[in-house]
């Protein structure tokens, strides 16, 4: 009977040994992936069993479908049989193939690298360190091929990425093992035929969209995600960020100053010193440098001047929110200040409510969200416990993309239009107006970031905020004009934009270019908005850029096409503003750069002088001028005065340049530049033309506004550039 017993019990063991085998071998098995169109050039995924909290459910954005449903249609852009897809182990393997030359951009807001095959990486939202290994301001793990497509892993969890670097037994391409110790050819690198991601959870939800070109790619997950944001027309202008401790009338009196120098000012930024605690936050006023908080908001909107205002994420227990909020906050703390859950709606209801009591109606304009995003010992660790059930993992991935998302329904709850400042963005985060930005400062590295940026749907901003040298300070300033967010933060040293007074008057020019230009850069940020293309953008995302003319008997031509050695090379220091201009920043020590002119005929902006075309240049502009170029048949509007402020309901006087001899058209965006009506239809395209007359003479026109839709422009002057 006892034997008997014992060989029930093996029996029952072996069988149990081998079901767990056989749903491991199972659960190893490649997954069978059905795709969803969703829209033109969309396509969706799942792999096992997805979570439910993603990035798209996270933000609660609506896809713009019909904007999507307009582009151009495409085929599925890549062999459906060569995309991998394994649940093992409670995580989910992905594999998509790559082709001989494909290049990959995106993978995260970068900023010393553009180019990412061959790269290993972690997304994982952190404080940038200074080095691109995925941890950083928005690890977006979306990426976008030069071949014309964009591939989305919608999984807010911490994703490793092998970008070209793992070499699988079975690749298309034969197995060559060289021997190291005698072929000089032997790398550590083997070629790898694929983009393979590690998700750690049981299944994920995928999204590939077509082209035809990276642009058209990029365009469609940035509507996806809900079109870019279209910021206020204030929030284009120039933004100033006064010293931690300045009160009311401190910070009025540098207002006075910016006056007395002639320097276009648009925003106010105060820092921590405007609440009466700060790390951790009570989100209240300091009753003893802002009185009446209010009454100083007013004065400085008499003078069409905006304010927007710091906060950290972690709440002081000495914060009135903190009896209602206690409750719905996290098990550890942050500098021993409460950590809201926001993935409850009593968080954003509880902090809303008191934002839009004390805020909001007292007249702010915006904020400026810091802290959400690292380093390790300064944010939650990941064993914290969330009321929601969020894991940590995920709430780190997501806290900034929440925050954004509950203080930019306060503003539409009110028809007001805000543009602010972040510090963690990820995907999802698209269509919130939200410009991330760092401590990190690095010049060089701001631009690659800026590059960078166009690829996975976020704004970033290269601010100023110090520097050793005039040249230094007058090149950081160009950049930044050029910028989706024009900012001098001083909120540490107290600098102003005249601090150097030997290149103040250049400083001046630069920022008044950038008010002038508004009227340009708001229209790219309206194609953001509608059509989903980033207004600052890589040269990779620019139709022309790469030459074809590749190789002459098997190598590159390099003497015969310099411009095709050139394209060829990661381009990480010059970027495009809309479709017309081309920026080359000059850095400190710099007297002269290369700029790769993509093809047909490129003008210097500020002469109309041809630069050149399909080539490689040497821009020698002196400290006066940063490198800009505009492509033939370039339109450019631009406000006739840079001496105002912006304010709402006034006409605005245009001169409209026009550079090179190619005849064009330009469609001009209008709205009233400060609430969402422009939603329900409030707002028109003006269609600007450049033709030859009767006379055989270049004459301009622009189209009268549509009845009861917006009329912003006062008289209008064509300025032809090009003699």
């Amino acid at each position: 009977m006892l034997k008997k017993t014992w060989l029930l019990r093996m029996n029952s063991l072996i069988l149990m040994v081998l079901m767990l085998v056989c749903v491991n071998i199972v659960m190893a098995q490649d997954q069978s992936l059905s795709w969803t169109k969703q829209a033109s050039g969309v396509w969706v995924a799942e792999v096992g069993k997805p979570e439910l909290r993603n990035f798209t459910t996270t933000s609660g954005v609506k896809p713009k479908l019909e904007a999507i449903k307009a582009m151009q249609n495409v085929e599925f852009p890549l062999n459906e049989n060569e995309i991998k897809a394994v649940v093992f182990d409670g995580k989910t393997y992905l594999h998509f193939p790559l082709e001989v030359g494909e290049k990959i951009f995106g993978l995260g807001l970068n900023f010393k690298t553009v180019e990412q095959r061959g790269r290993i990486l972690r997304l994982h939202v952190d404080h940038y360190g200074g080095k691109d290994d995925g941890r950083t301001h928005a690890p977006v793990p979306f990426y976008v091929s030069s071949k014309g497509y964009g591939v989305f892993i919608n999984s807010a969890r911490y994703i490793d990425v092998w970008a070209g670097t793992a070499v699988a037994k079975d690749s298309k391409i034969p197995m060559n093992p060289k021997d190291r110790n005698t072929d000089k050819k032997w790398s550590s690198q083997p070629y790898s035929d694929n983009v393979s991601f590690l998700i750690p959870a049981e299944g994920v939800e995928i999204m590939v969209f077509g082209g035809p070109t990276a642009l058209d790619a990029v365009s469609r997950f940035n509507l996806y995600n809900g079109g870019g944001c279209l910021p206020p027309l204030w929030g284009l202008g120039f933004w100033h960020r006064t010293p931690t401790l300045y009160n009311d009338e401190k910070v009025l009196g540098e207002v006075a100053e910016f006056k007395k120098h002639q320097f276009p000012l648009s925003v106010i930024g105060l820092e921590p010193g405007w609440q009466s605690k700060s790390y951790p936050c009570t989100y209240q006023w300091d009753p003893g440098r802002f009185p009446e908080p209010a009454k100083f908001m007013a004065q400085l909107k008499d003078q069409n001047i905006q304010t927007n205002l710091w906060m950290n994420p972690y709440i002081s227990p000495e914060s009135e929110l903190i009896k209602k909020l206690k409750p719905y906050t996290a098990s550890h703390t942050v500098w021993e200040g409460f950590v809201p859950d926001y993935g409850l709606p009593e968080v954003n209801t509880i902090i809303g409510d008191h934002i839009k009591k004390y805020l909001l109606d007292a007249g702010v304009s915006g904020f400026k969200m810091d802290e959400n995003d690292g380093y390790d010992n300064w944010l939650w660790p990941d064993v914290t416990l969330f009321p929601s059930k969020i894991p940590a993992e995920q709430m780190r991935q997501l806290y900034g993309v929440m925050m954004q998302k509950m203080t930019a329904q306060l503003y539409r709850d009110q028809n007001r239009r805000t543009y602010g400042l972040i510090r963690a963005s990820n995907a999802g985060g698209v269509s919130f107006p939200y410009v991330i930005y760092n401590d990190y400062y690095s010049h060089k590295d701001f631009i690659t970031a800026l590059i960078n940026s166009s690829f996975i749907g976020v704004l970033w901003t290269p601010e100023v905020r110090g520097s050793k040298t005039a040249e230094e300070w007058l090149r950081r300033m160009q950049t930044v004009c050029f910028s989706p967010l024009a900012m001098l933060n001083a909120w540490s040293d107290g600098t102003k934009p005249w601090s150097f007074p030997e290149v103040e008057k250049q400083v001046a020019e630069v920022a008044n270019l950038r008010i002038q230009l508004i009227p340009y850069i708001y229209t790219c940020f309206a194609e953001y908005a509608f059509y989903g293309r980033p207004p600052m953008r890589a040269m990779n995302l620019v139709d022309g850029f790469t030459s074809n003319d590749e190789k002459v008997d098997g190598k590159l031509n390099s003497t015969d096409n310099p411009y095709a050695q050139a394209t060829r090379k990661e381009m990480k220091d010059q970027f495009m503003v809309g479709d017309n201009l081309l920026v080359a920043p000059l850095f400190e020590g710099e007297t002269v750069r290369k700029v790769i002119l993509p093809k047909g005929k490129w003008y210097d902006f500020y002469t109309g002088k041809i630069a050149g075309e399909a080539e490689v240049i040497n821009a020698a502009p002196g400290l006066d001028k940063i490198p800009v170029y505009v492509k033939d048949g370039g339109i450019i509007p631009m406000f006739e005065s840079a001496q105002t402020t912006l304010k709402s309901g006034e006409k605005n006087n245009l001169i409209i340049r026009f550079y090179g001899t190619k005849y064009a058209d330009y469609k001009l965006y209008d709205d009233d530049g400060e609430t969402f009506d422009y939603e329900k239809g409030a707002f028109s395209w003006r269609d600007i033309r450049v033709a030859a007359a009767k006379d055989g003479k270049l004459k301009g026109t622009i189209s009268k506004a549509e009845k009861s839709k917006p009329d912003n422009i006062g008289t209008v002057k064509f300025q032809f550039m090009t003699e």
